[in-house]
C-alpha cells in the first residue's frame, strides 16, 4: 500500500492511496481529502478547447455524467480515483464506448458512433456538453 499526502491546486490537500497485489497487478486509487466528507457536485458546461484542461479529481465513490449524450459512469466494487482533465474523462468514455460496440451492427452501433463523433467535435473545441460530477463522500 502507498499513501501520499499532496495539495491538489483548487481541491486542497489530498491523501492519494493506492493499494497494489504484486502477484495478479490488481491495483486500486483512492482520493481522500484532509478536511472531511461533504457531499459534492461539480458541473462545467465545457464548450471551448481550453476548458478542456480543467483538471478533474475523481474519487472512487464518484459518478460522472454526460447528460446531453445520455452518458454516466457510476462507481462500482472495485472502481478507482484518478487526477485527469476533461478531455481525459471523454477519452475514458470514448475507450468504454468503442469496447461496448466491438462486433455491434445496426442502430446500437449507428447511435455510438454518433456520440463518438460528439465528443470528438467537443474535444477539438466545436461544441458543448455539460460535464456533471456527483460524489456523496465529497472527495472529487
Amino acid at each position: 500500500m502507498l499513501a501520499m499526502n499532496s495539495e491538489i491546486p483548487y481541491f486542497g490537500e489530498h491523501t492519494q492511496i493506492t493499494v497494489l497485489c504484486a502477484s495478479c497487478g490488481w491495483k486500486h486509487t483512492d482520493f481522500i481529502p484532509s478536511d472531511g466528507e461533504k457531499p459534492g457536485f461539480s458541473s462545467l458546461f465545457v464548450d471551448e478547447s481550453d476548458k478542456t484542461m480543467a483538471r478533474v479529481v475523481r474519487s472512487s465513490s464518484c459518478t460522472i455524467r454526460i447528460p446531453e449524450l445520455d452518458l454516466e459512469v457510476s462507481p462500482g466494487g472495485s472502481s478507482s480515483g484518478y487526477v485527469t482533465n476533461i478531455e481525459g474523462v471523454i477519452s475514458r468514455f470514448e475507450n468504454a464506448i468503442e469496447t461496448v460496440i466491438r462486433g455491434e451492427e445496426g442502430e446500437v452501433r449507428e447511435t455510438a458512433e454518433k456520440i463518438l463523433e460528439r465528443l470528438k467535435i467537443v474535444k477539438d473545441g466545436k461544441g458543448g456538453i455539460s460535464l456533471e460530477l456527483l460524489d456523496p463522500r465529497g472527495r472529487s
